[in-house]
Order: C-alpha cells, then sequence, then structure tokens
C-alpha cells in the first residue's frame, strides 16, 4: 500500500504543539531515538513528582497504568492485552521467543541477513544447537521465501529495514508462514506506530517493539505480542517473582505461571518508563495510525526523491508499497559523518549509519523543513 502526502495535512498542524522540539530542531531521526511527545513527558513527570512527595502510597495507580499499556497495545495491533507482555526493550522480545522455545536438532529458522542484530544474533546463536538457519534477503521475490519456509518452525523478520527502510509485506509473509507451519515473528520497532500492524490480519503469532522511536515514547520500556496459543510453547527466559499467577501472594511457593503473556515478566517493571509508554499509546491512538502513515510515508518519499535530485543514491529503490519513514543515501565524495554533523549544525537531526546519511522524519515534521534538508545536503 502507497501513501499520498495530501491525505492528512490537518493531523501535522493539529498535533505538531505535542513536540516542543520542533522550537528548536526538524527532528528527522526516529529511527534512532525520538523525541517525547508531550503527553509523554508530563505522564512520566506526573509519576516522578507523585514518588517524590508520596513514595508508593498510589501504588495502584502504578498498576492501572499496567494494564492501560495492554489495552492500548493491544487496540494498536488488534490483539488481546492478554497476549501484551511489557518489556525492557525489543532485544528482550527477540530474546524471549529465541530461547523459550523448545529447539530440537534439525529444526529450521528462516531469517534474513540485512536485519539489526537485534534480530539476527538470537537467531544465529540457534546453529549452536543443531538448529539450521536459512539466511534470505529481505528483497527475495515471495516465491523464494516460501520455498525456504519449507519444513521451517519460524520465521523472523523486521518490518521496516533499519537501514535502507524497506517495508514488507508482512500479510503476504504471514500467509506463508501459515500454510508451511512456522511461526511468524516480527520485529516492528521501526515501523509500529508509524504504520498500521493488525497480528490478526497478517498472521503475526510474536511481535516485539520498544517505544523511544516511532512510538514516541522513552527508552527502556517496549511491547511484546505473543499469541495466545502459544503462550505455553514459549518458556520464560528470565524467572522471577511475577512470571507465576499467585506473584502477589507472597508467602506462596506455587510455581504455576501467570494465564497470559505476563508470564513473561519477571520482576519490578521500569514504571516511569511504563507511564511513558503508556501516554504514547494513548496519543497515537487518538491521531490515528491510518492519519500517520501517509504523512510519513510522503515525507520520506519526498527527502527520498530531493536526493535524487541532488546526485545521491538510495539504499533501496523506493516503490510505494514497500516505503516507510526511513530513507538512507549516500554520494561519492560525500562523508555521511561530516555531512550529518553539518545539517546538525543548521538544526536538522538525521543520522549517519555504514556510510550513509539516514533521515527519519515523523508525522509532525513539516514539508518545509524536508526540503530545508534537501537544499542544504552537499
Amino acid at each position: 500500500m502507497g501513501y499520498e502526502i495530501s491525505a492528512a495535512p490537518d493531523v501535522r498542524i493539529r498535533y505538531r504543539d505535542r513536540f516542543p522540539v520542533t522550537e528548536r530542531y526538524a527532528y528527522m531521526n526516529h529511527a534512532a531515538v525520538a523525541p517525547l511527545s508531550r503527553p509523554a513527558a508530563e505522564a512520566m513527570n506526573r509519576l516522578a513528582q507523585d514518588c517524590l512527595g508520596h513514595g508508593a502510597v498510589h501504588y495502584d495507580q502504578w498498576t492501572k497504568v499496567y494494564g492501560g499499556i495492554r489495552q492500548a497495545a493491544a487496540r494498536l495491533i488488534n490483539a488481546d492485552p492478554a497476549e501484551i507482555a511489557i518489556v525492557k526493550n525489543t532485544s528482550e522480545g527477540i530474546a524471549t521467543v529465541a530461547v523459550g522455545i523448545d529447539w530440537r536438532p534439525g529444526d529450521k529458522v528462516v531469517a534474513f541477513r540485512e536485519e539489526f542484530p537485534a534480530n539476527y544474533y538470537p537467531w544465529k546463536r540457534l546453529e549452536d544447537k543443531g538448529v539450521s538457519v536459512e539466511w534470505c534477503s529481505i528483497c527475495d521475490p515471495l516465491d523464494q521465501i516460501d520455498a525456504a519456509c519449507r519444513g521451517a518452525r519460524l520465521l523472523a523478520i523486521s518490518f521496516v529495514n533499519y537501514l535502507s527502510g524497506y517495508r514488507v509485506d508482512l500479510e503476504a509473509l504471514g500467509e506463508i508462514c501459515r500454510r508451511r507451519g512456522a511461526f511468524f515473528f516480527v520485529d516492528a520497532i521501526q515501523g509500529l506506530g508509524a504504520f498500521p500492524v493488525d497480528v490478526r490480519a497478517c498472521g503475526i503469532n510474536g511481535l516485539a517493539a520498544d517505544a523511544h522511536k516511532w512510538l514516541l515514547g522513552p527508552e527502556g520500556c517496549g511491547l511484546m505480542y505473543i499469541q495466545r496459543d502459544w503462550l505455553d510453547e514459549i518458556e520464560p527466559v528470565e524467572f522471577g517473582w511475577t512470571n507465576v499467577a499467585h506473584h502477589a501472594d507472597y508467602a506462596s511457593r506455587d510455581m504455576t505461571l501467570r494465564p497470559d503473556a505476563g508470564r513473561y515478566e519477571c520482576g519490578t517493571l521500569n514504571t516511569i518508563g511504563c507511564y511513558g509508554l503508556h501516554a504514547a499509546l494513548e496519543f497515537l491512538l487518538e491521531v490515528g495510525v491510518d492519519n500517520i502513515a501517509p504523512l510519513v510515508e510522503g515525507l520520506a518519499a519526498q527527502a527520498a526523491n530531493g536526493a535524487l535530485r541532488k546526485g545521491y543514491e538510495l539504499a533501496v529503490a523506493r516503490l510505494p508499497a514497500a516505503g516507510s519513514g526511513i530513507v538512507s543515501f549516500r554520494k561519492d565524495g560525500v562523508d555521511a559523518r561530516v555531512a550529518v554533523g553539518q545539517l546538525k549544525e543548521a538544526g536538522i537531526i538525521a543520522a549517519p549509519r555504514q556510510g550513509w546519511i539516514r533521515v527519519s522524519p515523523h508525522f509532525y515534521v513539516s514539508p518545509e523543513e524536508v526540503e530545508r534538508l534537501i537544499d542544504l545536503l552537499p
């Protein structure tokens, strides 16, 4: 699905003041660490001030926020709140699945060469257990990926590639995994919050995403989804007092796991991070990801086209069905680190990645800011 930048411009105007960062920067580095939205920052500040004056007297409000994350995340991805766990980061979610499955020698996993290390290393390490990993490219034709999935127990892929910005067809991959009987795991950190994700429609069995990129929340707090049917097939990687059903009874020694995805939470949560994540999720639900997606796609396409006009090459050819909020480009004679430094001096925040200049604007960034970026490119 392609998106047009003109689809929802009023959304950008209506919500831009929720991002005070715009007073200082044209911030186009959401694929690294996003600035907090005002709702997320205010929620975290409320908790800090409450703890300053009251300690844990209002602990019951903390637990409501944990539940609020499960509810909001479930709405965002069309899951059930019982299928949502709160994790420290995407890596923890991926590791939970990679280590929690009872692998046997001869099992097969399909993974992808271009992945960020967090979605590469856990599958690579399975080779030490006798698991065969078939490495594909994210740009391989679907029939080639289909053939690779023959006999596979799991396919793991990122919704959006961290470097090139290539956005995969989750629905098509989910159909392959359903037909082949493979667990479909998605690292959603570079797309969730910017583009719609429907775990039911796409047949996704497991998903993880951190708050600090396109979800516009804090670092160190994220979410993991495990389809209910798979909860008993994936053992908790870490085991502590809150994995169990009777964790509120400190005298209990019953180690029966919680009946929901909370079984993957092994202890005290990052409560101030949870306040920020909950507020960020509710904010995105208010704006509507269906309204955000066309703006993100349009801004990134504008940046890509402008870079091409100035003689840069793109990391991947930009197709409407595979475009995301990430664009990476380079040109002979231009040092990406130097160029990004010069942009920063001009108040434009991007990132150097492996010799490429990577830009990643969220919906509240204006087309005028993107045009200024293009004008300043060497």
